[in-house]
């Protein structure tokens, strides 16, 4: 999934031979937006060695019901202004989680409790965490 470009000197904008945002690129937009909108524990992390389905996971707690629909919201708004095709968007703000699905860099929001309950980053041993913000 990942491709020459993705980690390629001579390309630091993180742009495809395509003019597309990289997979990398796409993910860490959606670390700032996450950053941008005050989400919490932000990482992101390469699956892109143990996964066959995605490059990339963005994950990132919110406070209330209400950030986590409206983050939810700007991280599609603003992937998707950048190239990226959004593929399916599961869960919703009075369940304490999303997921938004852009193939190769999905993204999971969840509330607080809902995090430390799922542990997704504890489910993925050999992901490599390339950022993290708290």
């Amino acid at each position: 999934m990942a491709t020459e470009t993705e980690n390629n000197p001579s390309n630091p904008h993180g742009v495809s031979d395509e003019g597309r945002l990289t997979s990398e690129a796409l993910a860490r937009l959606a670390v700032d937006v996450a950053s941008d909108k005050l989400a919490s524990d932000i990482q992101m992390l390469d699956i892109s060695e143990v996964s066959s389905f995605a490059d990339f996971f963005v994950i990132a707690s919110v406070h209330s019901a209400r950030q986590l629909g409206a983050l939810a919201e700007d991280l599609e708004e603003a992937l998707e202004q950048s190239g990226a095709q959004k593929l399916r968007r599961e869960g919703g703000p009075q369940s304490g989680w999303v997921v938004v699905d852009f193939g190769d860099v999905v993204i999971h929001i969840f509330g607080v409790e809902e995090r430390d309950y799922y542990n997704l980053a504890g489910a993925w041993p050999g992901a490599s965490e390339v950022v993290r913000i708290q």
